[in-house]
């Protein structure tokens, strides 16, 4: 593993990640893997998927839980699922899933619930879990809760974006974010589960229409 990060740890999270481990059935010492992931999040070229993203999507996985097949598979792998973030790549995911293979192989943690967090990691790249993935179904919605925040909150992370993006001229960028925003406009449904469904669905698709007449599109 790297070494542990300069910057200072949040120590709730760390204690809710040793928990977490524990409870899936490491036989390693938690805390090295805690700090690797936790410096991961705190890299520099991050402006929206930070800690505090790690945090909230957390959060929402907790309020969603009992719509979850495994709750603590889908605590593992929104830790892993923004892991490895470079803006300027597109195989994030893909990676983050590797991270969290390499991690909980090492930890000790069972192959099968090992696998599912990497599926689980690489879903993130389509927001489309198959009918019945109720575990799929509770982290795209953690992760895409977001989207379904009050309109200013919604214009904070939208700025956050762009500036993860700054390196991108502006006209690519509208024009590639424009395309993102009519994507997931199209997906079946924002929201599978039913209570993210009602608390969010509404609320995001006027944000996403709000951003994408802003950008022209």
């Amino acid at each position: 593993m790297p070494n542990q990060p300069a910057a200072p740890v949040p120590a709730d999270l760390l204690a809710d990640w040793t928990a977490l481990l524990r409870r899936c059935g490491a036989d390693a010492d938690p805390l090295p893997y805690g700090h690797d992931l936790l410096g991961r999040w705190a890299e520099p070229q991050r402006r929206y998927h930070t800690v505090d993203h790690l945090r909230a999507v957390l959060g929402h996985v907790d309020t969603l839980a009992g719509h979850a097949e495994d709750p603590d598979t889908v605590r593992l792998a929104a830790w892993f699922h923004d892991a490895v973030y470079r803006p300027d790549r597109s195989e994030n995911e893909e990676r983050s899933a590797a991270l969290a293979v390499r991690a909980l192989t090492e930890a000790g943690l069972s192959e099968r619930r090992t696998a599912e967090v990497a599926r689980l990691v690489r879903l993130t790249v389509t927001h489309r879990p198959e009918p019945g993935d109720r575990d799929g179904e509770v982290l795209c919605d953690a992760d895409l809760a977001v989207l379904g925040g009050e309109p200013r909150a919604y214009t904070a992370y939208a700025a956050a974006v762009r500036a993860e993006y700054g390196f991108v001229p502006e006209p690519a960028f509208r024009a590639g974010r424009a395309d993102v925003l009519r994507r997931l406009l199209e997906l079946p449904a924002l929201y599978r589960t039913p209570t993210a469904h009602e608390r969010f669905d509404a609320a995001a698709r006027a944000n996403l229409a709000a951003e994408l007449t802003a950008l022209g599109g």
